[in-house]
């Protein structure tokens, strides 16, 4: 007897709680969950170490040639090193918005995304999901949240982790990174029509992810 596959789109603006969200609702259905924002974060940190401009198209391709983004045990590994907090800074946030819009990018991650949602139940997060990764996915849910509100989780976020910024700046780059997202030629951030949308601004991490749960539950 097959085993069924379930497929869960998660997406929605940066700072909307997806990856947290997604985490519980994997743990709690026993699947796995891929961090598809984290995948981007890997190659955008790449770009940023080694000094490769977006606009060096050659540059660009043959750094990818040469590049592996994994997820396994709750790490993402580059080339095989895991890279911890190492992408969870403002300026690779910012990089990965930008590097999300090129076609080469989106081409070679969205092709290992897709592997994955054919072998196994998965649920992903990120800006496409339901509307080009996974467009057959049994279940899609679109979060958002007011831009403050994701601007002072990010902050929490981020000063927790010991880094120097301010709310003001935090809530820069989320309208700006919003912009970049949802302009994009390129697969933009856009809620898929056959998602449910979920306004998480005045719901708790918990509540959001039960009403994911029981919704997939329901629909099984």
């Amino acid at each position: 007897m097959t085993k069924e596959i379930i497929r869960i789109a998660v997406d929605g603006p940066s700072g909307a709680g997806k990856s947290t969200i997604a985490k519980k609702v994997a743990a709690g259905l026993g699947i796995d969950y891929i961090d598809t924002g984290a995948m981007y974060r890997a190659v955008a940190y790449r770009l940023l170490r080694d000094r490769v401009e977006l606009t060096d198209e050659s540059a660009v391709e043959k750094l990818l040639a040469d590049t592996d983004v994994d997820l396994a045990m709750g790490e993402v590994l580059l080339n095989g090193e895991a890279l911890g907090d190492k992408i969870r800074t403002p300026e690779v946030s910012k990089m990965a918005s930008a590097c999300s819009a090129l076609p080469a990018v989106r081409e070679k991650l969205v092709q290992l995304q897709k592997k994955m949602g054919r072998e196994k139940s998965v649920i992903m997060d990120g800006r496409d999901i339901g509307t080009n990764v996974l467009t057959d996915a049994e279940f899609k849910f679109f979060l958002t949240a007011s831009t403050h509100e994701r601007a002072v989780r990010r902050y929490k976020e981020l000063k927790e982790k010991g880094q120097d910024v301010t709310l003001e700046q935090v809530e820069r780059d989320i309208e700006e990174r919003d912009r970049n997202d949802s302009t994009r030629e390129l697969n933009p951030l856009r809620k898929a029509k056959d998602a449910v949308e979920i306004d998480s601004t005045r719901l708790s991490i918990e509540e959001v992810a039960d009403v994911i749960l029981n919704a997939v539950t329901k629909g099984r």
